[in-house]
């Protein structure tokens, strides 16, 4: 099994990367959706959650109101602390089972946002980085996503930097043109990968 870290900038375009791949044959395991699955209603997660935060981080319907505690934990690094405490290792086991899932000959690409952030880039054989400039991380934000200017500039603002990002890098895909020049650097990638998984097995 090859493990491979895929992470990006908000903006950047890691989302994309990561369909592309799963399209060749990845089996793609993505920290987000996980992050999402493990507070939905009735898990223990969300419990936990509400234990730490209070009852009203939940909407009317009881499922979490992501706004109302997004604007009360990125605000308070202690609170987005005790957020991560509770949510990290629940995606972490959940992320671990479905690697094990995959089996001994698949490539798996774990897609998570903050990769280096949180130091994860040892976890993986290695890391793809999908890399775009400030500037078109920016507008895509704004353009794309319809964020307000301040908004898109502080959720940059809270990531790593771009060079931290490409300090943990094996791969970078340069993803600063339009859509159609991302797909052929991707295959290159997935090429890569085949080779390194192959080698590794033989």
């Amino acid at each position: 099994m090859l493990k491979v870290g895929l992470t990006g900038g908000i903006g950047a375009g890691k989302s994309e990367v990561s369909r592309l791949l799963a399209g060749y044959g990845a089996v793609v395991v993505d920290a987000d959706r996980i992050a999402r699955e493990v507070v939905e209603p009735g898990t223990p997660g969300l419990a936990a959650v509400v234990e730490a935060f209070g009852p009203e981080v939940l909407t009317p319907e009881g499922t979490l109101d992501r706004p109302k505690l997004g604007s009360i934990v990125f605000a308070d690094p202690e609170r987005l602390s005790v957020l991560n405490a509770i949510v990290h290792p629940l995606v972490g086991a959940r992320s671990a089972e479905l690697e094990r899932a995959a089996g001994p000959d698949a490539i798996v690409v774990h897609d998570v946002p903050l990769l280096t952030e949180n130091g994860l880039a040892p976890l993986y054989d290695l890391v793809v980085v999908v890399d775009a400039a400030p500037e078109t991380q920016l507008a895509r934000l704004t353009g794309l996503r319809g964020m307000a200017e301040d908004e898109a500039r502080a959720r940059m603002a809270a990531q790593a930097a771009r060079e931290q990002r490409l300090a943990v890098a094996t791969l970078v895909i340069d993803n600063d043109g339009p859509l159609e020049a991302l797909e052929p650097q991707v295959r290159k990638v997935w090429e890569e990968l085949t080779a390194r998984a192959a080698a590794a097995r033989g």
